[in-house]
């Protein structure tokens, strides 16, 4: 390590005195430097954390006290560790009033006899940097050797976290593209209050969607965090623990740790799009109903199919690159067989036992993703719980991403078809009548007449209109929107349409 006023003042050999002992946590500071002038200036050409030696040659005999004491403020407004004044040669004690402004000012003050050059004082000061940065660059060459022996291991991204844990000394952690905490064995625990902050730092970093750090120092937690991977989508959050700003060997091994993460999740690339393929492949034999290879399949690669009764859940994003299925992939493979996810249709369709969707929902709503949800149905009624997974979604908003069918269904079909653009549809519809304001009475004959269930008689009494009058608005009116009022179907669409734009009887009031 660097020497220190303390090294130097107890090393025999430079027979150094303390006159002025100042801050005493000066004297534990490593020396940046040791360096002589005799100018009554010299602080434009220091910099910061030195021993300036002087023996007052060219200033001291005609300094006043005033001036020796502001000689010694810019010392350490310079931020000058501490003085070091030979005797012997200009001057054959320490000027007292240089003492006294020593004294008062808190700057250390070293006497140096005249048998120590001030050469064999500043060699001894830069032999000792020398040799600490020589030691650093081994330390760091040798960690970084152990970093990289590390990522040849099978396990080589956990070995790699663990190795960094062990150089720096401090909590590591690593989270996935999904934002959740990767499961790595350390020797130090993340701590406590440290975890729902560095949590949520890395999953900000993460929905920013490109490459950054972050420094994290609120609330008693620090932490530098950086993204994992150079182009979209980021494949993970490492965090390291620290009371401060990393050395420059930190950082570097660091960023060597991250580089090769990286390398390895961009290396791993094929095989997901591999493993994507082959997830859809296996919905496919689902749909069809082969269940059994399907599952044996399922079985050799990701621990199986989740159990019946099944939840289905189809996810959807308004943004393009969304990379769900990469986070979806370290999220089922942390959920070991108990979700099944495959890609269809530009969708993400996902699989779990019913009860687990609960595992799946949150995760969709921190990807910033529209997903919606199925009843309970069994592996051959997949295709129903797609079904119903997609009209519940084709209900969800951005400020509602989230829907379950079985809520939509207990609140009716009118309710469900409003949520899902019905609104829209029903303009388009009945847009014929609702062109022209004369046509008013067109729109509240058909409707009164379908609240009558289509008859002639009660709807007629209830307008105050001849029947024949009734029969004829109705049979323009079907004209107008191109129905046939005679069939059911067509009258259930006008009355459904009518409903979601409250023209129906029941609804004006």
């Amino acid at each position: 390590m660097p020497t220190t006023l303390t090294t130097l003042v107890e090393d025999r050999a430079l027979s150094l005195t303390t006159l002025v002992e100042g801050d005493p946590a000066l004297h534990d500071e490593p020396l940046a430097w040791a360096h002589s002038s005799d100018l009554a200036d010299p602080t434009p050409w220091l910099a910061e954390g030195g021993l300036l030696l002087t023996d007052g040659v060219s200033f001291m005999e005609r300094a006043t006290p005033a001036q020796l004491h502001e000689y010694v403020v810019r010392l350490q407004r310079a931020r000058v560790i501490a003085l070091g004044f030979a005797i012997g040669i200009a001057h054959d004690t320490v000027p007292p009033a240089l003492i006294e402004a020593c004294e008062k000012e808190g700057l250390p003050l070293l006497q140096v006899p005249q048998a120590t050059p001030f050469m064999q004082i500043i060699r001894h000061v830069s032999d000792a940097i020398a040799k600490d940065e020589r030691a650093r660059l081994e330390a760091s060459l040798d960690a970084q050797r152990a970093v990289a022996r590390a990522a040849l291991r099978p396990d080589g991204l956990r070995a790699i976290l663990s190795e960094l844990e062990l150089r720096l000394g401090t909590w590591v952690a690593m989270f996935d593209a999904s934002g959740e905490r990767v499961d790595v064995v350390t020797r130090r625990e993340v701590p406590d209050h440290a975890v729902g902050p560095v949590t949520e730092a890395a999953r900000k970093l993460l929905s920013r969607g490109r490459p950054g750090s972050v420094r994290l120092d609120d609330a008693g937690v620090t932490a530098t965090l950086e993204t994992i991977g150079r182009r979209s989508p980021l494949r993970g959050v490492l965090a390291v623990g620290s009371a401060g700003d990393l050395d420059l060997a930190g950082a570097d091994l660091v960023s060597s740790v991250i580089a090769l993460a990286g390398i390895a999740l961009e290396q791993s690339r094929t095989l997901d799009t591999a493993r994507r393929r082959l997830r859809s492949g296996i919905l496919e034999l689902l749909l069809e109903g082969a269940f059994d290879v399907a599952d044996s399949t399922a079985r050799a690669l990701w621990g199986g199919l989740p159990s019946e009764p099944l939840v289905v859940t189809v996810a959807a994003s308004d943004s393009p690159g969304w990379g769900l299925l990469e986070q979806l992939e370290t999220f089922a493979d942390r959920h070991h067989g108990r979700i099944f996810f495959a890609e269809r249709d530009g969708q993400v369709v996902a699989v779990t036992a019913r009860g687990d969707e609960m595992l799946t929902l949150p995760f969709l709503e921190r990807s910033s993703v529209r997903a919606g949800s199925s009843g309970p149905v069994a592996w051959a009624e997949l295709d129903r719980g797609m079904d119903e997974a997609a009209r519940a979604l084709a209900t969800t908003t951005s400020g509602r991403p989230l829907a379950r069918f079985p809520e939509l269904a207990e609140r009716g079909v009118l309710t469900y078809l409003a949520e899902a653009g019905g609104e829209a549809v029903a303009h388009r519809l009945l847009a014929p009548l609702l062109e022209d304001p004369a046509d008013r009475q067109l729109i509240d004959a058909v409707g009164v007449w379908l609240a009558h269930l289509g008859q002639w008689d009660p709807a007629s009494r209830a307008l105050g209109i001849h029947r024949q009058t009734l029969r004829s608005r109705v049979a323009i009116a079907g004209r107008q929107l191109g129905l046939d009022l005679e069939r059911m179907d067509d009258r259930a669409e006008l009355w459904a349409a009518l409903s979601l734009l409250r023209l129906t009887p029941s609804d004006q009031g």
